[in-house]
């Protein structure tokens, strides 16, 4: 540590000493001291302080009142990557209007823009957050054949559990909020349709501790906003009543990363 802080000094001092070079526009004269000679891995130090100056953090455009905000905002959490929150203010309807629509051309949210790279769909942008910061934070994927599966229960998520579980939270949260009334019909149709599905799950997760395998990744995070909002609902029986699922359930949502996601809705 001593070592690679004596490192850092070197590459300031240096960086310093260029730096006034370039004011000066003169190289130093014959009596002034020279700076020191760097190392091949000073070097990179040196870059690695430069590019991070230059950088702009990704900057994630959206609403933390979105579920699917939630979602992409629970995977930056997790891979720890610097982002800045530009709110989208659903209830103006800027999602609509520009400049967001230049972002997102079918006026939802989220967007994000990481450098000259603009994406629009959450699960999208978690899959590009996940890769591009592979070592950083929480590794959220993983090689060969285990990866094809977590892109199998990915894809259960987004087709499967989420349809379901969507209209759920539709009835049951969203509408009350908009003054409207639940259909107890609807939700109790969709809540057999949610129920099969769970028991799939339930039988998966009998044999691991995750559905792509042991470890946490994308395949469970992808869930996390819809199942936080249920858990407020009478919904939360159907994960209550399967044993496997409720423990899965109770592990994913007290994840650190998700307590961060959850600690900027108002109380």
């Amino acid at each position: 540590m001593v070592e690679k802080q004596n490192d850092v000094e070197r590459v300031l001092q240096w960086h310093h000493k260029i730096s006034c070079w370039s004011i000066n526009s003169t190289r130093p004269s014959k009596g002034n001291q020279s700076p020191p000679s760097l190392r091949p891995h000073e070097i990179l130090y040196f870059a690695a302080l430069l590019f991070e100056g230059v950088m702009a953090p990704l900057k994630l455009h959206g609403s933390f009142l979105s579920t699917n905000t939630q979602r992409v905002l629970a995977t930056l959490y997790e891979k720890e990557v610097e982002f800045e929150l530009v709110n989208v203010n659903l209830g103006a309807g800027e999602q609509k209007q520009e400049p967001h629509i230049s972002l997102n051309p079918f006026g939802q949210v989220p967007a994000a823009v990481d450098g000259d790279l603009k994406l629009f769909e959450s699960r999208a942008i978690s899959q590009y957050v996940a890769h591009q910061y592979a070592s950083k934070g929480t590794q959220l994927g993983s090689a060969g054949n285990g990866y094809a599966t977590i892109l199998v229960w990915q894809e259960v998520e987004a087709h499967q559990f989420d349809p379901s579980a969507s209209k759920l939270v539709w009835e049951q949260v969203f509408k009350p909020i908009f003054g409207l009334p639940t259909d107890t019909a609807v939700v109790s149709e969709t809540e057999v349709t949610l129920g099969k599905v769970l028991d799939v799950y339930e039988a998966r997760l009998s044999q691991f501790k995750y559905l792509a395998g042991n470890s946490f990744t994308l395949a469970d995070l992808h869930h996390l906003p819809n199942i936080q909002a249920l858990l407020g609902t009478p919904t939360k029986k159907l994960f209550d009543s399967r044993p496997h699922v409720s423990a899965w359930v109770a592990s994913i949502t007290g994840r650190p990363a998700w307590g961060k996601v959850l600690a900027l809705l108002p109380k």
